[in-house]
């Protein structure tokens, strides 16, 4: 099977670092810049459990060299996919599978999602239908992505925790190409199971990070100060809340009650959430998938999203100031 991960930053790079050991595999990534030259140079470097392994990947700027792929797993950030379907198209034969492992709601949310909806574009986190119309929802694989993990260096991928990628037709079929995706991670040691219903596995993750992230971001608070805080936790709760009678309309499931969640959120501890993260780091914030898109949801299905609305005017305000936000259409994302 021919796998390319496309974006080899750190969620990429510890997938690909991780499928270099699989035998079958014809591996190869897309990079850039000093990470891409310390890869050719030295080998993808992993960092994970204290020790170091080195990984001889392929790996090239232009995915022209590489030709089309059975899979392609992006390890882009959702805002770095639009400016990137012009280098990703050369990987893209008529079977390819393409894995979208980005945070938030993604691009292909109602494609064969059934209901009033189905067919629906989500502009927020694909402008004008591009990646629809240059990817074809046809070829998406929905993953979750729970690792954590960092670039310390270029060429490094410093692995923090976490191997879990559950994925999951749009359609909630078992079909050879998932099953085929599912069984290289697993021998990769990671976890990947099938799911036939992988939107509510996409709701569970993005049902905290649709608030503790832009709270974080506006407050400079970790998560269990965020928790702790009566009035920045009754905040996370409404838009949770609000988030929460989104996803039931569309008929997610959702495994736990809002208070238990937020628990789970204050027991991870002084963890600072990715998009304040990137706010202190100047870098591009994952504010239209994680919460602009769910504002969007709530107005297809005419739920009012008062705390969300407030929250994201704020953030937004923020991000622009910061030039954290209108430089997003500007990045080319491959890690």
């Amino acid at each position: 099977m021919r796998v390319c991960v496309f974006g080899a930053g750190a969620i990429g790079g510890y997938v690909a670092a991780k499928l270099a050991s699989v035998d079958g595999l014809d591996l190869s990534l897309v990079a850039r810049g000093p990470h891409l030259a310390a890869i050719r140079a030295s080998g993808l470097r992993l960092i994970e459990n204290g020790e170091e392994t080195v990984h001889p990947v392929r790996a090239t700027a232009d995915a022209a060299e590489l030709g089309a792929q059975d899979c392609v797993i992006l390890g882009l950030k959702a805002h770095s996919i639009s400016p990137a379907l012009d280098a990703i198209a050369p990987l893209l034969g008529p079977d390819t599978a393409v894995v979208t492992a980005q945070n938030g709601i993604p691009w292909w949310y109602f494609y064969r999602s059934g209901g009033a909806l189905e067919g629906t574009r989500i502009e927020a986190v694909d402008p004008g239908g591009r990646i629809w119309e240059k990817i074809g929802p046809e070829r998406a694989i929905g993953c979750v992505a729970y690792p954590a993990a960092d670039v310390p260096e270029p060429g490094v991928i410093h692995h923090v925790e976490g191997v879990r990628f559950p994925l999951g037709e749009p359609s909630g079929e078992r079909t050879d190409r998932v099953e085929a995706i599912s069984k290289a991670l697993v021998a990769a040691g990671l976890k990947a199971p099938v799911r036939s219903d992988i939107r509510s596995d996409i709701w569970v993750k993005l049902w905290g990070n649709l608030s503790f992230n832009p709270i974080s971001a506006l407050t400079g608070g970790t998560l269990v100060e965020i928790v702790e805080d009566p009035g920045t936790r009754a905040v996370a709760r409404a838009m949770m809340l609000e988030g929460q009678a989104i996803g039931e309309k569309l008929g997610v499931r959702f495994p736990v009650d809002v208070d238990r969640r937020i628990e789970g959120a204050g027991e991870v501890g002084a963890h600072k959430t990715s998009m304040l993260q990137d706010l202190e780091r100047g870098r591009p914030m994952e504010i239209d998938a994680l919460v602009t898109a769910v504002q969007e949801l709530g107005r297809l299905l005419d739920i009012s999203t008062p705390a969300i609305d407030i929250v994201l005017a704020l953030v937004r305000h923020l991000a622009k100031q910061r030039g954290c936000y209108a430089i997003c259409s500007k990045a080319d994302g491959t890690g």
